[in-house]
């Protein structure tokens, strides 16, 4: 079986959106690059994804906003042969990217729970509020590592729905937090 890992940048206050720049749409668009003193410690946990990453998964909107980066990236480099895969019930099938490596688009979060039954690593979702919180829901969730910023954006995607269902318990399996007040947490969802 393979675990699912979401990993992402959130706000103190729980928001995921737009962290890279204004021209993802957020107001505050830009939030974890801005107004903080850069500590490489503090991103370090990027770098300790990628030797656990074997595939990566998007939403649909995630796909297209990283489809036309990501491939030429050196920062990203290392995922460019990596199998993705893009859920979406609406996405053609010729708007996938060539020259990124295998990717596969999932219609539904059933197909994402079988693609959890298959042999191989772990899956990672970057970005992809919105299919998070659906697979959160829906107890497809392993893992969560996050950096959460001193910030309070007010309002934007959430990473967490707020819609009434049975709880889900946390086990911390990692933490560490850094001078500019980054807080690196790694959870573990028990089952």
């Amino acid at each position: 079986m393979r675990d699912l890992v979401y990993t992402g940048f959130m706000s103190l206050d729980g928001v995921v959106d737009s962290p890279g720049g204004p021209e993802e749409g957020h107001r505050s668009g830009g939030w974890v690059v801005k107004d903080l003193d850069f500590v490489p410690e503090a991103w370090s946990l990027k770098g300790e994804e990628l030797a656990g990453t074997t595939a990566l998964m998007f939403g649909r909107r995630s796909y297209e906003a990283f489809a036309p980066f990501w491939p030429g990236s050196q920062d990203h480099a290392a995922y460019k042969e990596l199998p993705k895969y893009v859920v979406s019930s609406t996405m053609p099938d010729d708007a996938l990217v060539d020259g990124w490596g295998p990717i596969t688009i999932l219609r539904s979060t059933e197909d994402v729970a079988a693609l959890k039954e298959t042999e191989g690593g772990a899956i990672f979702i970057h970005g992809s509020a919105e299919l998070a919180r659906r697979l959160s829901d829906a107890g497809l969730i392993d893992q969560y590592n996050l950096l959460v910023f001193p910030v309070l954006l007010g309002a934007g995607k959430s990473l967490f729905g707020r819609a009434d269902r049975d709880k889900h318990m946390l086990t911390l399996r990692e933490s560490e937090t850094y001078s500019n007040g980054i807080l690196k947490l790694v959870y573990d969802v028990r089952r």
